[in-house]
């Protein structure tokens, strides 16, 4: 089982969020919905929890095929349902960026067996409809 703490941190909107092992993530709502504007939006921890999960399965997949990895990032977008409580994501669209050893059919490989297969959090969203699309750049 997995536990997680969240404190208010202050009079606003402001969260904190600690895990077993006391590592912390803070969580806010911006300026213009009433909060300082001082952490991650909640919905947008689902976007990062997205590209974590799918980026240890694709570091291990590598890693497993011994290609070097010297960069590796992902821009993550998402669009969330619009007139609706609550709003869901829509729609997530990765962009996942290497630089290293490995071809881009093998890095377009490791990205789909996670999104598709491996990621629990890729899971998760189209569980609750939305559609992840994705891309590989090599350079």
């Amino acid at each position: 089982m997995a536990r997680m703490v969240v404190t208010r941190m202050n009079d606003g909107f402001a969260f904190n969020a600690v895990d077993e092992a006391h590592n912390h993530m803070r969580l806010d709502i911006p300026v213009d919905q009433g909060g300082h504007g001082t952490g991650l939006r909640p919905m947008q921890t689902l976007l990062s929890a997205l590209g974590a999960c799918s980026g240890v399965d694709i570091v291990m997949i590598l890693n497993k095929q011994k290609e070097k990895i010297e960069f590796f990032e992902m821009i993550i977008d998402g669009e969330r349902e619009t007139g609706k409580e609550p709003a869901l994501w829509k729609t997530v669209h990765i962009v996942f960026k290497f630089k290293g050893t490995m071809t881009k059919e093998k890095a377009e490989k490791a990205c789909a067996l996670s999104i598709d297969k491996y990621c629990s959090v890729a899971a998760t969203l189209r569980a609750a409809g939305a559609i992840i699309s994705w891309e590989v750049e090599i350079g």
